[in-house]
């Protein structure tokens, strides 16, 4: 669970600091959101990364996440606003899967 963290808070740090620096959007409070969006699609699936969890239930988990995203978001900004961290968080959860599946172990923990 503190790895998880770990990897939470530095894929917050550093997709803020890309969108900030590199980006430089005019709401830095959106910024925030879609760089926590990124942070915990990471922590998310480096957590659920384990036998413990089977396939329906990591897919079951990463949809709610999903829509607690979108309701945060929605509540915050506006509905059109909060769906981009849904396109972020999902594209990093497939991209970590991805790259697992690539190793012998098929999990990035081992």
């Amino acid at each position: 669970m503190q790895k998880a963290l770990v990897y939470f808070a530095l894929g917050t740090v550093v997709s803020f600091l890309i969108n900030y620096f590199f980006l430089s959007s005019q709401n830095m409070g959106l910024d925030f959101y879609y760089a926590i969006a990124f942070g915990f699609a990471w922590g998310l699936a480096y957590y659920l990364d384990t036998p413990d969890f089977t396939l329906p239930k990591k897919l079951g988990l990463s949809f709610a996440a999903m829509g607690v995203l979108v309701l945060i978001g929605a509540l915050i900004f506006n509905l059109e606003l909060a769906i981009p961290s849904i396109l972020k968080f999902s594209t990093v959860f497939v991209a970590y899967y991805l790259i697992a599946s690539f190793r012998g172990s098929k999990s990035l923990r081992n």
